[in-house]
């Protein structure tokens, strides 16, 4: 198996073809302008070492220079509470995915192993992710169990 490696800003473009393919497999066929607008926010944010937020992938083994998965991270400060020790740094997981004709191999379970070992040494108390029926099991597997904790949004 490819090894993991941390995303750079060269790896933008297959890092913002792959979120599609995850944004695919959810919601079928959407559309795509918003890439060209990201990318230059994404670069910068995977030309930062110690960012706060990165990207873990594994190259393809069959087309050189595409990317075969993806795991974007983020880790953040939160003050205490009962549910959360002091300290308060979560771990976010969003944008999981496997090019199509690369599944199957081990690459999400391999990149989700690096991203949680990068939270682990972090001293994050916990990780939180949004999961498709698709990854559920790989993410039970892990140890991750479902969050009965509802969740709303506001855009601004």
């Amino acid at each position: 198996m490819s090894p993991v490696r941390r995303a750079a800003a060269e790896d933008a473009e297959e890092v913002l073809r792959l979120r599609q393919v995850m944004i695919d497999a959810m919601h079928s066929a959407s559309p795509t302008d918003w890439q060209a607008a990201s990318l230059p926010g994404l670069k910068s944010r995977l030309a930062d070492p110690d960012g706060e937020f990165a990207a873990f992938v594994v190259d393809h083994p069959e087309r050189p220079g595409t990317l075969a998965a993806l795991v974007v991270r983020t880790l953040e400060y939160r003050i205490g509470g009962p549910d959360r020790p002091p300290g308060g740094l979560i771990g976010y997981v969003f944008s999981v995915a496997t090019d199509p004709d690369a599944r199957r191999r081990g690459y999400a379970r391999a990149c989700m192993d690096e991203l949680l070992a990068w939270f682990r040494e972090r001293g994050a108390s916990h990780v939180m992710l949004t999961a498709s029926e698709d990854a559920e099991p790989l993410y039970a597997s892990m140890g991750f169990t479902r969050d009965t904790t509802p969740s709303m949004r506001l855009y601004l």
